[in-house]
């Protein structure tokens, strides 16, 4: 008489990587919300906000673009280098879905960045995500009722439309994130919000020259530099942006 199955192994690596899954989701949760801490740094905080987008969301990489006092976007923080780049392509050309996204306040969805719907409508953008080997890329609103600070970009290899779960689930991460994000900047003075997202934009721009530093020092690429840049403050308790400018200045070495 034959055996039936034991089914009993896949259903345990199955319900292990589910819980895992659950975990990651709940930590980027308890993350995006915990802001109102005393050493609360914008810049890491968002850095962090799209590393655990992508892993969380199943992407390949995740960018914020936010607008400063003037309505403009900028480029606040990626989760690789080339998806830096690509934020800055966006910003130089005015293409794009996070753009676009900052714009209408609503979603967008490039399922095939080769498809005419997309070199089209937006040719530069298209053609360096796509030989930056990029297959689709989604545009997350950063909202708070109608205001609009910003959008999250999530760029994925595959090609395809998000699964509506997990867009749900991206749209879910991004309004925790905005709200965190908010709150930690006195929401309820858009005076001192202008001033304190002014400051961490400009931060990045000594963040960005720092890393150039680290790069003719140590050999090491952009993306490596940052990550050098970010442990090094942590174990020295400081500000990213405060390390990068002490680098810039010369008076630290690493």
């Amino acid at each position: 008489m034959p055996t039936a199955p034991d089914n009993r192994s896949t259903r345990s690596a199955s319900d292990a990587a589910g819980e895992r899954r659950w975990d990651a989701i709940a930590t980027a949760f308890a993350e995006f919300a915990d802001t109102l801490v005393a050493d609360f740094d914008v810049l890491d905080f968002l850095h962090q906000v799209t590393v655990r987008c992508s892993e969380v969301l199943g992407v390949s990489a995740a960018g914020v673009l936010l607008s400063d006092q003037r309505g403009n976007l900028r480029t606040a923080a990626a989760s690789s280098e080339r998806t830096h780049l690509l934020e800055l392509l966006q910003l130089q050309t005015g293409e794009g879905p996070c753009p676009e996204c900052f714009r209408t306040g609503e979603p967008v969805a490039v399922p095939n960045l080769k498809a005419p719907a997309a070199t089209v409508r937006w040719p530069e953008f298209a053609q360096a995500a796509s030989a930056l080997g990029y297959g689709s890329v989604h545009a997350l609103p950063m909202r708070l009722r109608g205001d609009v600070i910003g959008a999250l970009n999530l760029f994925d290899t595959e090609y395809g439309p998000l699964p509506p779960a997990t867009h749900r689930l991206g749209q879910a991460l991004t309004d925790v994130a905005t709200i965190g994000l908010l709150q930690a900047r006195a929401v309820d003075d858009r005076v001192v919000l202008a001033r304190q997202l002014r400051h961490a934009l400009d931060s990045r721009v000594v963040i960005e020259q720092a890393k150039g530093v680290l790069a003719e020092r140590t050999g090491l690429d952009m993306h490596e530099c940052f990550e050098l840049l970010r442990s090094a403050a942590r174990n020295r308790n400081r500000r990213v942006a405060d390390l990068a400018r002490a680098i810039v200045d010369s008076t630290e070495t690493r």
